[in-house]
């Protein structure tokens, strides 16, 4: 044996020998009878079952690096209501229908508080925007507003000049990339870029992309979404909060609000200076909210710190979101060339002789919304909907929930559930097209990316609005192929960690013009 192993092993293999076999076991036998402990325990106490967890940290080791995946392994283990212990923190994770169910209806005003979480304090002074506002006065106010002079059909119907305007920018542009030369085209910068300036233009006005605003909003969209996911030690362990400090986790937040404020306090001041003029024509909601502000009933809730809190609330919320799910629209339709043709073959049908395929067009076509739910239901935006807190004790499906346990309802799993999805794994729009077919405004709890109930996403008609027209056009102009010769197969399908669902690697696609193909032919 070598003087190295010696060392290594000491005078003796036996008390390796003891650490290599014995240690192991007996950290199974306890995490076993740990196991039984828990469970014993929530059955004495009616509590919901619970994986087995390690002292201090509790469950926090089988979060794994994407929690809506680790999170439905463990609950295909433990059952569709289950209780993790996430430092000091009970989680409660939904994954089931009949337990949405319960969450965001039967119980919903108990269940409508958010958890006060630290970045979300920094970035949104104190949770003074709408999607981390606890439940109460000041967020009913908010969304009130929002819905009435931003989110309601009406005004979402009165964005679509902007929505048109955005997707044929974005179909000349694709068209002057998509020459002979070009190999393929970047389409998570394409489809990004139309998003962020839809949302730029309806919310603080029209701009000149030379200057670079709308790049400076979806570079701090992104940091606010990096910085919303990441994990704080004072979240779940609040007397270590100083470690986040020690390691510069709220020095970056706070940074990333001043850049922030800096922006919004420059948008907030040309609104002014123009309203002053008298030019305000064509009004956003930037000057909608200025108006408001001159009410004395609003002083209290419309002050510069809320109002800019609420825009960056609703930048983030629209820009993320939409890009990522038109983005897995087309990886899907790429994936699969018989769906990819036989919506080809209803928009063009719709469309034909159109320069660009309207919203009127575009509410036609059946199989175009099918398709998108689809995307919803595979690749669901935010898969574990944003977490909620439960204002005072409550009882689920027989379990006792004590009051301030935070909940998490897994839409991605319910998504897959077989019981109410045939061959779920499968892109198939054509279960929408069905008679009865579930739809998403939050009555059907097996498909609930927008959540449902009180905390329902407000952007949902104006975001379908823009998924559909943006779908429709980019199918309607171009035959779309993989890079390189690549399969469907060769995708890469991997997903990135974040706050919102998007796939690791950018999207590259070969885009032909299809109006020079039909030319070929005649």
């Amino acid at each position: 044996m070598s003087s190295s192993m010696s060392l290594l092993l000491g005078p003796s293999p036996l008390p390796t020998l003891f650490i290599i076999l014995i240690l192991p076991l007996s950290l199974l036998l306890l995490l076993r009878l740990g196991l039984k402990r828990n469970n014993l325990r929530a059955r004495t106490h009616g509590m919901p079952p619970s994986p087995p967890k390690l002292p201090f940290i509790g469950n926090f080791h089988q979060l794994g690096s994407l929690p809506h995946r680790s999170l439905h392994a463990l609950s295909q283990k433990h059952g569709p209501l289950m209780l993790l212990h996430l430092g000091q923190v009970p989680t409660l994770v939904v994954s089931s229908p009949d337990g949405a169910r319960d969450v965001m209806r039967n119980h919903d005003q108990v269940f409508a508080s958010r958890p006060a979480l630290k970045p979300a304090k920094v970035l949104f002074d104190e949770y003074k925007d709408l999607g981390f506002a606890p439940y109460g006065e000041h967020w009913r106010q908010l969304r009130k507003i929002c819905v009435a002079h931003l989110l309601s059909s009406t005004r979402v119907q009165s964005y679509r000049l902007i929505r048109e305007e955005e997707v044929g920018f974005m179909i000349r542009k694709i068209s002057s990339q998509a020459s002979p030369t070009t190999t393929s085209v970047d389409m998570s910068e394409i489809l990004y870029s139309l998003v962020n300036d839809i949302l730029c233009r309806v919310v603080s006005g029209k701009f000149t992309r030379e200057e670079g605003r709308n790049v400076l909003f979806r570079e701090l969209v992104q940091e606010n979404s990096v910085l919303l996911s990441k994990l704080y030690v004072g979240d779940y362990f609040p007397w270590l909060g100083w470690v986040d400090v020690l390691f510069g986790s709220m020095e970056r937040a706070k940074k990333t609000k001043k850049r922030w404020d800096d922006l919004l306090d420059g948008v907030i001041q040309e609104h002014e200076d123009r309203s002053a003029k008298g030019d305000d024509d064509d009004k956003d909601f930037v000057d909608v909210l200025l108006s408001l502000r001159e009410d004395p009933r609003n002083h209290t809730l419309l002050t510069p710190q809320n109002m800019k809190a609420l825009l960056m609330d609703i930048f983030s919320a629209g820009s993320d979101t939409s890009s990522a799910i038109l983005e897995y629209a087309m990886v899907e339709l790429a994936r699969s060339p018989t769906t990819m043709r036989k919506l080809q073959d209803e928009v063009r049908g719709i469309g034909c002789g159109k320069e660009l395929v309207k919203e009127e067009e575009a509410n036609e076509m059946m199989y175009l919304k099918a398709v998108i739910r689809e995307v919803f239901r595979l690749h669901p935006s935010v898969p574990l909907l944003l977490p909620r807190e439960l204002m005072e004790d409550c009882r689920i499906e027989g379990y006792k929930i004590p009051q301030k346990t935070r909940v998490l309802v897994n839409v991605w799993t319910i998504g897959r559930d077989p019981k109410y999805w045939e061959a779920p794994q499968e892109f198939k729009p054509e279960r929408f097209m069905e008679g009865g077919a579930v739809d998403f405004k939050g009555n059907d709890f097996q498909f609930t990316p927008f959540g449902a109930g009180r905390r329902i996403c407000p952007g949902m008609t104006f975001a379908i609005a823009s998924l559909e027209l943006a779908l429709a056009n980019l199918i309607y102009h171009f035959d779309w192929e993989l890079p390189g010769g690549l399969t469907s197969e060769d995708l890469d399908m991997s997903e990135a960690l974040g706050l919102v669902l998007r796939r690791k690697q950018r999207l590259h696609l070969v885009a032909k013009p299809w109006s020079l193909q039909q030319e070929k032919k005649l």
